[in-house]
């Protein structure tokens, strides 16, 4: 497309460039996927005659059917409008996904022009001509408008008007323009009207050729007319949903329409149809020959080709879609794998199903399915702009335009303004009666075919006063389009997509890549230019820094990035920072926004220039760590390396020092000596280092560790060159006897003293690390040996040396600590105990080193040498030593962790567990040390045995430790045992302990996983508890069930346990027994609240708890076996029970005078009424009142003082008996009316439905002759009796004979004769009665038998059915439980009669909120 920006008034409205391109081979998806062929294609005939479901799954009848089993699994996958990175091949593969647009940028993608001059013709043709409203457009060489009054406005490509056919007279006979239509060549038009007729018109010279009437059913719209690629044959779709074919001849002058019938309505409506046009330069592509039409009617798409003879192709089921969806039909040659194939593209909903058709070999047309487009609204117009982009109206006329190989939503636009000219009227055939099938009607509500038209890239939408075009923007207009809104950021994105050939939907750009890139990096830098000023020119002027800050934070980062992305830094350097340096906050943001890419090595070299601000700025904003991050990673050459270095050394940029220091003049020796200087002297002094110091010295030891490794600091690798020379000078200049600047004074080898001093084992992992690789490297013929040096010979010669030097500067020193020393000489036995090893360190070194460490002067630092020695052991240092003078000294010492170590070794474990006791620090871990002995493979019998026995002696040491694991130990390992066990154990204390974690399941580390012992044991442990836990014991007894009833009774009364020996007597059914243990309790507590009984109790080992809360706790034990207890007693034996207690609760109380004594009083009375309350549920109201007046705290008192129990006991009576005689009258009423209600239903007349039986089928009067019984059942069938005799529905009996339907019985399932042995409980397979009725006759004798018959009415067992069909008559809750409600909700009222009641309140009857709550019956339906 031109790149101008004229109006679309003025400008041609076909687009060369938006032809078909076949540039685009190369970039198109190419995933598409093969199906096998069918060899005989069904005939139209079998299309037609089939049945049409709309629930059938998607196939393609019988010629091209989807074989499902060869198509790849991906190939049928479904897409959504999926946002993919770029248009790449392996993004197809993706699985759905749903929309994401925010994603990408895509920009403005179409280009929305109202077409004025026809806009305004238009309306002008309604004024002045009465043509009427716009119903369809028509777009090929010319622009053809059909109006509602028959005329069609023909208009050129430069919006003049250049026809008008037809008339208004011709509008009122033929009625609107429904369809248009013009051929490729641009000469002939034709015209369907909404009364039926077609028109054909000489586009030339606007001559009317043909008027056709005949070609379809008369009262019928025409809904669709158009052209095929021959010019003689068009095909119409008529609104009774039939499609015919039109063949224009010439004969004789004479011109003439053949009509052909390709698809009958009466088998489904076709409402859109879609003749295959071909480009121009297509025209002899193998498949034009076929003139391929597709054709959508409401259930189904069909492909049929009209040549050289009519032929199906293909048939695909819509399955279930909404009925009021439009189908949609378009076609588009698409080029896919370098070859150019039709696509057809349809929908219905929300889906677009698009298949690739092509010709085979053989001669078939071959359809593929490819993948399909998920929306998420109802298209109702679908549109191809070119191969790669799609136009889709949505209902709510919402535009959204899609990328067909990625399926990826571009841009959504609205059309609302548009105000679109729908077809509906045409649909419903209004012009013709309206006589069109109901699902026809639905889908015109929303057909807009005729009001949306494509051709050559361009899409014309009909509006009610208005034309509009949409067209592709081109690349930089769409570019531009985003700057005019100042959207910068997305106009980079969106040209940055142009240079990588992501982006969809592009026009005007070159197919050669590196032609593409040029263009638009052109583009790309007028863009970061126009925005590096605007964003100086918006950048606040006024307020706070930080918002000037977070302004260029927003946009310099961007284009920076932009300009490394084109590689051009001379741009990012001269014109971006020469611009943005004129301003200080941008400046700063621009040299911060680098570190990223100078870090990540996208940016190697910058210009002396910004190098320099670069430096300045970091500085003055102290941000050294950020700039020491840039320098490790700048190229060196364009540093001013003495400038850097000085500054790195100011402000302690290690890292970035030795950097410039290696890289930029191959000195690898002077930052080493900076840095001793720095961490030397205050080694020597025995300062502490600061933590800036630690972290020099940290990085030296990194340093020297790479540089011995050949790698480069702090990243990278030295020149392989350079390799071997970098390590001999640092290997020589850390075995320096002096330092090159060190005073007179100084120590020999200052630098591996300083090393060793700063971090012993550290230096030693260095050197160690080092010996390691020289094997590794002597295994690989090429490498180096000793990988710090250049030969074997000097190598070996250099380990020696410096083997030699550690062992003169530390043990010829004392000034290291024994873990410094321990470092050295387990350094020392790892290399001795190699294989390979040539070192050698005399033997007396090692002695001298043991005797150093297990100085048992020196209590200082025990834990550190045992360490330190048992390091040195594992590492191999063993075979150094005499074992027993090792063994002597490391028990002289009390390293126990030596002991066990040279134990093991001798298999000597029993020792081992002396070494455990011994440790103070280790002493826990004896239980598993011992436990994996005995039970881990590995051991021998004998070592078992020996730890065994060991253990055993040592038990009660084990008890003390830890009870617990002690008890978990025992039950794994030591059961039979467990008897002298108790017995060794010398405290009993211990004793208890050991046991109760034994045999206790709430403790030990395996609850519930308790040992069943002898009961004697149990025994044994409850005496302990009552000893040492006595608050413990009951639940104990609870949970434990393995002690004898008896022997435990003798225990805790031998120790005066009261609640445990009640607990065991209830136990052992001895419930009075234990109510008197309990009740001599409570008296015991009760008694020290008399005067004179304080001193008696006092001395008790009950606690510190007051005496009123003791006694309510004790009360509280005997009412709750009180209650156990009495629902198994009599009357009598309730009274012996419960009248002591209260009687016990009474007495003290008439001892109790005096005002101190009130609050305890009226304490003891609360709990009095408790005891009461419990009583009343067990003993008569009468019995409590005698027995409460006999006493003489109540029974000498006002009658006030128990108003409220003799008021709660009248209130209880009058209650009950009310409640009792209303349930008896709503009982007798519910059986009354049930009763009635049944016989009114089992004495009732049956209709039957038919005269005839049901089983023989013949009338109940077979024979005149004879007499005979039928049979009427409630639902209303009727037999012969000896007809259901036969078929076995009767059972026989004395008195009585019981019925089943047949019928009815037979449809459930079961047989008539089964059915009588089965349960009566369905009641809708029999009768509620059934009558036996003696067919009548003329004579008088057979009319008093038959009088006989009838009489007999007889209920059978089958009566049960009816209390079914009541059951559902009942609708309503069920009284019982109305009542059983009722009395729940009054028994909190009765639970608590006793309470007091305060004089004056009257009883509940007298309360307004007395309520019985009963219903009425409920209704029953007849």
């Amino acid at each position: 497309m031109s790149e101008s920006a004229e109006s679309p008034d003025t400008r041609s409205l076909v687009s060369a460039s938006s032809q078909l391109n076949l540039m685009e081979i190369d970039t198109i998806d190419d995933k598409e996927f093969d199906i096998p062929q069918v060899d005989t294609p069904p005939t139209l005939e079998s299309i037609l005659n089939e049945p049409e479901e709309e629930e059938e799954p998607f196939i393609l009848e019988d010629t091209c059917l989807l074989n499902t089993e060869n198509i790849d699994a991906h190939s049928c996958e479904t897409s959504s409008l999926a946002s993919s990175d770029s248009g790449d091949r392996t993004n197809l593969k993706r699985k759905r996904k749903t929309v994401e647009l925010n994603a990408t940028v895509h920009g403005s993608v179409l280009r929305h022009s109202i077409l004025k001059g026809i806009s305004a013709q238009i309306v002008s043709a309604a004024d002045r001509v009465d043509a009427g409203l716009p119903t369809a457009i028509a777009v090929s060489g010319v622009i053809v408008v059909g109006t509602s009054h028959g005329l069609a406005l023909v208009f050129d490509l430069n919006q003049a008007l250049r026809l008008c056919l037809g008339s208004t007279a011709t509008g009122a006979e033929y009625g609107a323009v429904s369809a248009l239509s013009i051929n490729h060549d641009c000469t002939r038009l034709l015209c369907g009207f909404a009364k039926g007729q077609i028109t054909m018109w000489d586009l030339a010279n606007g001559k009317l050729l043909r008027t056709i009437t005949d070609a379809h059913p008369p009262g019928t719209a025409i809904l669709h007319v158009k052209f095929t690629d021959d010019p003689t044959l068009a095909v119409c779709n008529d609104s009774g949903g039939s499609v015919f074919e039109l063949a224009f001849r010439r004969v004789m002058g004479m011109r003439t329409c053949d009509s052909r019938c390709l698809f009958s309505g009466s088998k489904g409506e076709v409402c859109c149809v879609e003749p295959l046009h071909t480009p121009t330069d297509l025209r002899d592509h193998p498949i034009t020959q076929y003139s391929l039409l597709a054709m959508a009617s409401l259930t189904k798409i069909l492909v049929i080709g009209l040549k050289p003879s009519l032929k199906v192709w293909m048939t695909f089921p819509y399955g279930k879609t909404d009925p009021t969806s439009v189908p949609q039909l378009a076609w588009q040659y698409v080029p896919i794998q370098k070859v150019v194939n039709p696509i057809l593209a349809f929908c219905r909903g929300d889906t677009v199903h698009f298949l690739l058709v092509k010709k085979e070999e053989s001669g078939t047309i071959h359809v593929i399915k490819q993948r399909q487009l998920h929306l998420n609204c109802d298209i109702i117009s679908l549109s191809w702009m070119n191969s790669r982009t799609l136009v889709l109206l949505s209902s709510g006329e919402q535009l959204q335009v899609v990328d067909r190989p990625s399926l990826e939503l571009l841009e959504c636009l609205d059309l609302a303004e548009v105000q679109l000219v729908y077809n509906s009227s045409h649909f419903k055939s209004l012009a013709t009666g309206g006589n069109v099938s109901q699902a026809l009607a639905l889908v015109g509500e929303k057909a807009c075919y005729q009001s949306v038209c494509s051709y050559a890239g361009q899409i014309v939408y009909l509006g009610t006063k208005s034309a509009h075009i949409m067209t592709l923007r081109n690349w930089r207009e769409r570019v531009d389009f985003l700057l005019k809104q100042e959207r910068f950021l997305d106009a980079l994105s969106l040209a940055w997509s142009f240079h990588e050939g992501t982006a969809k939907a592009v026009l005007g750009l070159f197919g050669d890549p590196a032609k593409r890139k040029g263009v638009v990096a052109d583009k790309m830098v007028e863009v970061l230019l126009q925005f590096v000023e605007r964003s100086l020119k918006k950048c606040p002027e006024q307020g706070k820094i930080q918002i000037m800050e977070q302004h260029f934070l927003d946009v310099v980062p961007v284009m920076v990035d932009y300009c490394l992305l084109l590689q051009r830094t001379d741009l990012l350097f001269e014109q971006v920072y020469g611009r943005l340096a004129e301003n200080v906050v941008a400046r700063g943001v621009f040299l911060e926004s680098l570190e990223p890419y100078i870090v990540s090595e996208r940016l190697g070299c910058v210009t002396a220039a910004v190098m320099r601000d670069l430096l300045n700025h970091y500085q003055d904003n102290s941000r050294m760590d950020s700039l020491e991050s840039c320098l490790v990673h700048m190229d060196v050459t364009s540093l001013d390396i003495q400038q850097v270095v000085k500054m790195c050394w100011d402000n302690q940029l290690y890292d970035a020092m030795i950097y410039v220091f290696n890289s930029g003049m191959n000195d690898y020796i002077n930052p080493m000596e900076k840095l001793f200087q720095v961490i030397g002297p205050p080694l020597k002094e025995g300062k502490v280092l600061t933590d800036e110091q630690v972290v020099m010295g940290n990085k030296l030891l990194v340093y020297i560790s790479c540089c011995l490794a050949g790698r480069a600091y702090p990243l990278g690798d030295i020149p392989e060159d350079l390799v071997p020379q970098v390590k001999n000078q640092v290997f020589e200049f850390l075995i320096r006897l002096h330092s090159s600047e060190g005073p007179q004074e100084e120590e020999v080898y200052p630098y591996v003293r300083t090393l060793l001093h700063f971090d012993t084992r550290e230096f030693l992992n260095v050197l160690a690390l080092v010996s390691h690789t020289q094997e590794v490297l002597q295994e690989t013929p090429q490498g180096q040996t000793f990988e710090d040096f250049q030969n074997d010979k000097q190598a070996l010669e250099y380990q020696q040396r410096i083997v030699d030097i550690l062992l003169k500067v530390m043990v010829e020193n004392a000034d290291f600590t024994p873990s410094q020393v321990g470092c050295l000489f387990t350094f020392l036995a790892r290399q001795l105990a190699k294989p390979d090893n040539t070192l050698f360190v005399n033997r007396k070194l090692f002695d001298q080193v043991l005797e150093f460490l297990c100085s048992p002067d020196d209590d200082s630092r025990h834990t550190e040498r045992q360490q330190v020695l048992l390091e040195l052991l594992q590492v191999g240092g063993v075979v150094q030593f005499d074992e027993t003078r090792l063994l002597g000294l490391a028990e002289k010492a009390e390293f126990y962790q030596i002991c066990e170590f040279l134990y093991e070794q001798k298999h000597m474990y029993d020792k081992i567990i002396d070494c455990y006791l011994r440790d103070p620090l280790r002493k826990e871990e004896i239980f598993n040390y011992i436990h994996n002995l005995l039970s881990m493979p590995g051991y021998s019998p004998e070592e078992r045995h020996c730890v065994w026995d060991n253990t055993l002696q040592h038990i009660q040491e084990l008890v003390i430790i830890d009870p617990s694991k002690s008890a978990d130990l025992v039950a794994g390992h030591f059961l039979e045992e467990i008897r002298p066990i108790i017995s060794s154990l010398q405290e009993e204390h211990l004793v208890y302990q050991f046991l109760r974690c034994l045999l206790d399941p709430r403790e030990g580390p395996h609850p519930q996983a308790v040992l069943r012992l002898e009961p004697d044991l149990h025994e044994l442990l409850i005496g302990l508890l009552c000893r040492f836990n006595p608050r413990e014991l009951t639940s104990f007894l609870q949970t434990s069930q393995d002690y004898r009833l008896e022997e435990a009774i003798q225990v805790t009364e031998q120790h005066q346990h009261h609640e445990a020996t009640a607990y065991l007597l209830e136990k052992k059914g001895d419930a009075h027994g234990a109510f008197q243990v309990l009740l001599k309790t409570l008296k015991e507590r009760l008694s020290s609240l008399t005067p004179g009984g304080e001193e008696e109790e006092g001395g008790g080992g009950e606690g510190e708890e007051p005496p009123l809360q003791r006694i309510e706790v004790a009360l509280s034990d005997i009412i709750a076996l009180s209650d156990r207890c009495s629902h198994n007693l009599n009357q009598q034996q309730r009274e012996v029970l419960w009248f002591p207690l209260l009687e016990a609760m009474m007495s003290p109380q008439t001892l109790l005078k005096g005002p101190d004594t009130k609050n305890t009083s009226e304490a003891l009375k609360e709990l009095t009424m408790k005891v009461l309350n419990s009583m009343s549920s067990f003993i008569s109201l009468p019995a409590i009142i005698q027995r409460i007046l006999q006493d003489p705290v109540y029974g000498k008192g006002k009658l006030a003082e128990i108003q409220g129990l003799i008021l709660g006991m009248l209130e209880t009576f009058n209650y009950e008996q009310t409640l009792l005689e209303t349930t008896t009258s709503l009982l007798n009423h519910d059986l009354h009316w049930s009763l009635s209600h049944l016989r009114a239903a089992v004495s009732r007349g049956l209709h039957p439905r038919h005269d005839h039986c049901n089983i023989c089928l013949q009338q109940y009067k077979r024979r005149h002759d004879s007499p005979e019984e039928i049979i009427i059942f409630s639902c209303g069938h009727l037999y012969h009796c000896q007809c259901l005799q036969r078929k076995g529905s009767g059972l026989s009996g004395e008195r009585l004979q019981g019925w089943s339907c047949y019928k009815c019985t037979s449809n459930q399932g079961g047989r008539g004769g089964d059915r009588v042995a089965m349960e009566t409980g369905r009641g809708r397979t029999a009768s509620l009665a059934q009558t036996r009725v003696t067919s009548t006759h003329s004579d008088a004798g057979d009319e008093a038998h038959g009088k006989k018959g009838l009489a007999e009415t007889t209920l059978d067992p089958q009566q049960s059915q009816s209390w079914d069909q009541l059951r559902c008559l009942y609708r309503g809750p069920s009284r019982l439980a109305i009542l059983s409600e009722l009395s729940h909700c009054h028994g909190n009222e009765k639970a608590g009669l006793l309470n007091p009641v305060q004089p004056g309140t009257g009883s509940i009857f007298h309360s307004e909120n007395f309520l019985l709550k009963l219903s009425p019956p409920p209704l029953v339906e007849e």
